[in-house]
Parts: C-alpha cells; sequence; structure tokens
C-alpha cells in the first residue's frame, strides 16, 4: 500500500485520520457510505456524502457505497436504483459497490464462532420479553433463562434457525456481554431474528437475517474499512461495534487480506430550518397527500430538490460551508438559498417572462411591424452571448408592474409616466382599458422610436426598467411557485398534544396558469436552470409535454440571508 500524507487539520476527523496515519496505525483511508435501501435519500444524507467521499478524496484513498441491506421487510431494488442515481447527480464516485447481504455467509460463520467461544447464544424469549427484561438507564437488565445454554445446544439450534425450521419471532442470536452494562447496547444485543421473508438481493436463501449492530461493523471490516464515519446517534453503539470486531480478531477470525481494525468516528448531523428529514414523518407526508410524491420539490428529498432545479454543486458547496461539528446545530435555509443564488447566477441563461400579464398597446408602433431586439443571456458570462427577442406593437407586461393611482415610492408604469423596457425602448402609459367590471384589461401606450436600447438621446432619466414579452410570440406556461412546506423554523417543534402537522405552509404551492414566455423558451432543455428576469431562478418540470410547457421556481432573486447577515 502507498504511503498517504497527512492534511492541513481543519475539522476533529481529519485531526484523528492525521494521528493514525502519523502512528502508522493505517498507511491509506478507506471509508464507506452505507445507506439502507429503503427510502430515497436526502439532503441530510448529502451531507454524509460529503464527509464520506469528501475526507477519503482528501486522503487520494476510496469510497465504498454500501447497501445495508438487511432487513428484507422495507428494502426493495427501486431504492437501490434511486440511491445510486442521486450519489451519481450529487458528483461521487464509489470504489466498489457492496451489499451487506453480499457477506451474510461471512456474518454466518463469524457467529458460529462467537457462540463456539461461549459469546453468543439463542434466545426462545419473544421480542416483547426481552425489552422487558433489558433493565433501565439506572437498574440492570435480568438475564434470559436460556442465557446459560451449552455450546452445542446453541449451536444446533442456530443451524436450525438457518434451515429454517422456527416460525418468525420464535427465537433469536443474542451476544452474551453484560446484562448490567451502563450502556444499554451491550446487554446482550440481538444479532440475529427469523425473517421467512425474501430478499432483493438473496432472495430465498436465508430466514435469518443479522441486526445492523452486527453486520455494520463486520461489513466495514470484510471492506477494509479504515475510518467508519457515523452520526452521533451512533456514539452509543460504538462499544457495541468495537466488542464484535475485539471478540473475533481474539479469537483470530479475520477477513481474507484485512489486518487492521477498522475506527469508527461520529460526527453531528445536519439541521435545516423549515425542513423534516425523518423517513417516517416524510413518508406520512407522501401517503396522506400533502405533498405529490417523494420527487415533490417542496420535499427534502434529492430527488425533490432535483426537480426543484437545486444544483449539486450548491448543495456539496453548502455542506462544506457548514462544515463538520459534534453537536447537532439547526442551519438556515437561507444559508442554502444563498449558496444556491450564488451557483445559479453564474450558471443560468437569462430570459424574460412575464407571470401575471397584462396587455400592452403601443399605439404608436407600426401595426403588423416584428423587430429582434439584442439581449444578452448571461451577464455573469461573456461567452454566453446573447440572442434575439421580437419586438412588436402588442406585449405583455407584469400586472404588478403598473398601478393606476401608485403611491410615492412606485416608480414602475403608471398612467403618465415613463418607464423603459428591457432591452428595449421608452414607453409612456396613455390609457388604462377596463371592462364592465372595472377590472383593467389593457394598456396604451406610445413608445419614443428614438431610444432603442433603452437610452434617451436627450438623457432624460427614468426610473425604472420592466421586463415584457411579446404578446404574437409569446409562449404559453404553466409556473409552480414554490415556498417552505411548513411555517416554522423547526415543524417538529410543538407543544403536546398538537398535531405537527399543523406546521404545514397552506401557501407552499402557488400555480399560474397563464404566464407568457419569450419565444426563446419553447424548447427548453431539461435540467438547465433559467433566471426570469427580475422574477427568479426556475427550471423545466419533468411534467412538460409537447403541448404543455411547466417550470418550477428553484429560488426567488431576493437574497434573503445575505441581507440579514449584513444587518448584523
Amino acid at each position: 500500500m502507498s504511503e498517504t500524507p497527512t492534511k492541513p487539520t481543519t475539522d476533529f476527523i481529519r485531526q484523528a485520520i492525521n494521528e493514525d496515519l502519523a502512528a502508522g496505525r493505517y498507511d491509506h483511508v478507506i471509508t464507506r457510505f452505507p445507506p439502507e435501501p429503503n427510502a430515497y435519500l436526502h439532503i441530510g444524507h448529502a451531507k454524509a456524502m460529503g464527509v464520506d467521499f469528501g475526507i477519503a478524496a482528501d486522503y487520494d484513498g476510496s469510497t465504498n457505497l454500501r447497501f445495508d441491506d438487511t432487513n428484507p421487510v422495507r428494502e426493495e431494488q427501486e431504492y437501490v436504483d434511486a440511491i445510486k442515481e442521486d450519489v451519481a447527480w450529487l458528483g461521487y464516485q464509489w470504489q466498489n459497490e457492496c451489499y451487506a447481504s453480499d457477506y451474510f455467509e461471512q456474518y454466518y460463520h463469524w457467529a458460529v464462532a462467537l457462540i463456539g467461544a461461549g459469546l453468543a447464544y439463542v434466545d426462545d424469549q419473544t421480542a416483547d420479553e426481552i425489552r422487558a427484561t433489558r433493565g433501565t438507564l439506572t437498574e440492570p437488565g435480568t438475564p434470559s433463562p436460556h442465557r446459560d445454554r451449552g455450546v452445542e445446544e446453541n449451536l444446533s439450534l442456530f443451524d436450525r434457525m438457518k434451515a429454517g425450521e422456527f416460525p418468525d419471532g420464535s427465537r433469536v442470536l443474542r451476544a452474551k456481554i453484560d446484562m448490567a452494562a451502563p450502556n444499554m447496547n451491550l446487554r446482550d444485543p440481538v444479532m440475529y431474528r427469523i425473517l421467512h421473508m425474501p430478499h432483493p438481493h438473496t432472495g430465498d436463501a436465508w430466514c435469518i437475517y443479522p441486526m445492523y449492530d452486527w453486520a455494520h461493523g463486520e461489513g466495514d471490516w470484510v471492506e477494509g474499512v479504515t475510518h467508519s464515519l457515523c452520526t452521533m446517534e451512533f456514539e452509543d453503539h460504538r462499544p457495541l461495534y468495537d466488542w464484535y470486531i475485539a471478540r473475533l480478531s481474539e479469537l483470530d477470525v479475520y477477513p481474507p487480506n484485512v489486518d487492521y481494525l477498522p475506527r469508527q468516528i461520529e460526527f453531528a448531523r445536519g439541521n435545516i430550518t423549515y425542513m423534516v428529514t425523518s423517513k417516517r414523518r416524510l413518508l406520512e407526508l407522501v401517503d396522506q397527500g400533502y405533498v405529490k410524491d417523494w420527487d415533490d420539490p417542496r420535499m427534502p428529498t434529492l430527488r425533490g430538490l432535483r426537480r426543484r432545479g437545486v444544483t449539486p454543486e450548491a448543495i456539496r458547496r453548502f455542506w462544506d460551508e457548514a462544515g463538520i461539528a459534534k453537536r447537532d446545530n439547526n442551519i438556515e435555509f437561507a444559508k442554502l438559498e444563498s449558496v444556491l443564488r450564488d451557483d445559479l447566477n453564474r450558471r443560468a441563461a437569462r430570459r424574460m417572462a412575464v407571470l401575471r400579464p397584462l396587455k400592452v398597446v403601443i399605439t404608436n408602433y407600426p401595426e403588423g411591424q416584428t423587430e429582434h431586439l439584442s439581449a444578452v443571456n448571461n451577464p455573469e458570462d461573456e461567452s454566453a452571448g446573447a440572442r434575439d427577442v421580437p419586438f412588436g406593437r402588442e406585449l405583455y407586461v407584469e400586472r404588478d408592474d403598473f398601478m393606476e393611482d401608485p403611491p410615492r415610492k412606485f416608480f414602475r408604469l403608471a398612467p403618465g409616466r415613463e418607464v423603459r423596457l428591457r432591452y428595449a425602448y421608452l414607453i409612456t402609459c396613455t390609457d388604462v382599458i377596463k371592462d364592465g367590471s372595472g377590472q383593467i384589461t389593457e394598456l396604451h401606450c406610445t413608445y419614443d422610436p428614438e431610444t432603442r436600447g433603452g437610452n434617451a438621446p436627450d438623457g432624460r432619466k427614468v426610473k425604472a426598467t420592466i421586463h415584457w414579452v411579446s404578446a404574437a410570440d409569446a409562449c404559453d406556461a404553466e409556473v409552480r411557485l414554490y415556498d417552505h412546506l411548513f411555517t416554522t423554523e423547526n415543524p417538529l417543534d410543538v407543544p403536546d398534544g398538537t398535531d405537527w402537522l399543523e406546521n404545514l405552509n397552506p401557501n407552499s404551492l402557488e400555480v399560474i396558469t397563464d404566464a407568457k414566455l419569450e419565444p426563446s423558451l419553447a424548447e427548453p432543455q431539461r435540467g438547465e436552470p433559467v433566471q426570469f428576469e427580475r422574477l427568479g431562478y426556475f427550471v423545466v418540470d419533468p411534467d412538460t409535454t409537447a403541448d404543455r410547457l411547466v417550470f418550477n421556481r428553484t429560488a426567488t432573486l431576493r437574497d434573503s440571508f445575505a441581507k440579514a447577515k449584513g444587518a448584523k
């Protein structure tokens, strides 16, 4: 193995790895990202990926993608495929694709070795009985009446469990550790349970399945993982992780080609305001119809964020800037939006779109005439060039850009007022057309033909520039405006007796069905971000068809996070 140099210490995990390398405990770094394939990944998993893949890359090491598929009740191939897609979308490359189920035979033989050493036994108690005898944080547990079974009887019973002779829940294999241990994870934990259920990866080969705590560390060991990086909820499980591996190593049982023991290090999860990442809670949202599916753009799943238009680069940078800590923190959603805006500002093409159209007729513009004006594609990227935008006698502007009786600080279009049309001309509102109910249906304006490009030869100034779309050339579209799914920063922090779902935001989605877009958006590129000028960042939705354009708002243009930081 080649020597891996230490890296500058930027967090406690890298400090620990540097110490391990300096001490010669390892001469390389291998990590693993071990999701259970029972749900879709969410933005919290993206942090774990950043730690697992990012740290290994820093040390010229490698990362395995390991599916901890030890529970066939909840795991499906659909999730395996989705997880691989999400990991690749975020830009991470795994060294090996592994499955805990690949090692079921090895786990079984190691369990037999522990039984033979008197370190594991078959227990006939039910799950409820085991739970009732575990004790409490202040009282020791009660040993199982089967704890002192002889080795031969335990070996026979375990073999019969494997052969399928017993029904589900009738017996388990437990490690024999200490029923009085202060750490309750060490009170004879269950290693195997009986489940007569086909497995998505191994089929009907097994009817006993290892528990996560047993499979986790041994999977790391088999794969040669040096540093098993976990979130803080596994800190109390680390003594058990170490106990299993230490006992097997004392029995001189090692995986092939691995002569060192893995080390588990924990870090804090990343929580984001206005988001919930609990699988159980997210399933509740989907099953009860509060969101359309797991890829609903309001969901914190990577599929939902991707559909909303959030870029993988922004997610990675967000977690990189959040850093690695040992204490859970609640990061402002506005910080994620700030990073996202910065990324989109550099890459998004500029286009004009009118979400709430109000028709404007330029009465002194020649009827039937169309001209093409040059519009910059992205002022942040000179290489993006420019495009031609059609301009004619009839246009659409935003209804919010006109007020018949404006307040003092309203500088946009109003009767008698002159404004600048983006890339085009200066226009002046001369007449307001209403229907029988008093609703404004149309504006009549005049334009100054000497102001093409938006500048007046005589140097007169206007205080507002508004966007527009040519009515004759506009594309019709549906636009979905997404907001926070919840009204509070901590949706699960509710008083006793209060349903957390009461914190759902009833205005988290607004659907606009009659938006007007400039014609260059008639054939949008899937996944490519676009800035609707003055309105925000958008992306085409998969619901788009040949006859129906659908766009999702990714983020508004206003950066509330940066503004808040500047005010401090």
